[in-house]
């Protein structure tokens, strides 16, 4: 008979996930991980097999968490641009949890139109929002895309690593005026062929 678990699966992931959140990914080991649990490391492996089942358990949850900022900004008013702050706002708000899920290197290198795919999971979902919302076909409204995730992402990268600190006023601004230019830059091209 296996030994009855001291601790249900939920509160080992929770326990993890606070240890990532507060002070990153390679805080989390087992040892720390029953340290916070106020126990030895043994009781979390009769809940699962190996750490890399606990360590992507907390990469799930945190693409929860990343994923409700990204629900709240396709509610916006412009949703392309309310997905854009609300991603800065998430490398504010959790930077720990933002290096995890966007900074982290890849085992292999994608080019530009595949590294969106990869790691956004509503990737069609804000890619059709800027169709919608700017009657843009679906290549220009990728080219639209890519450009403002790089200037976005950058934004985001400056703030998770407390480079740099914005306003919610300055951030509106900086990403209006970037994606008023590459629109109109579009736009021009796109009257002109």
């Amino acid at each position: 008979m296996p030994p009855r678990a001291k601790f249900t699966k939920e509160e080992i992931v929770e326990a993890a996930f606070h240890i990532v959140r507060t002070d990153g990914w390679d805080a989390l080991t087992s040892r720390e991980l029953g340290t916070r649990l106020g126990s030895s490391a043994r009781p979390i492996f009769t809940v699962f097999k190996s750490m890399d089942e606990v360590q992507q358990a907390v990469v799930e949850s945190a693409k929860g968490l990343y994923k409700e900022y990204v629900r709240k900004g396709l509610t916006a008013e412009h949703p392309f641009k309310g997905v854009g702050t609300q991603y800065i706002l998430f490398s504010v708000n959790e930077p720990k949890l933002f290096q995890l899920l966007f900074m982290t290197e890849q085992p292999q290198i994608p080019d530009l139109s595949g590294v969106l795919p990869l790691i956004e999971e509503s990737y069609e979902e804000i890619l059709s929002s800027i169709q919608n919302d700017y009657g843009i076909s679906g290549p220009l409204a990728k080219k639209l895309y890519h450009h403002l995730w790089i200037y976005t992402h950058g934004i985001a990268t400056l703030c998770a690593t407390k480079m740099c600190r914005f306003t919610g006023a300055q951030i509106s601004s900086m990403i209006t005026e970037v994606f008023t230019s590459i629109l109109k830059n579009i736009e021009e091209r796109k009257n002109n062929d």
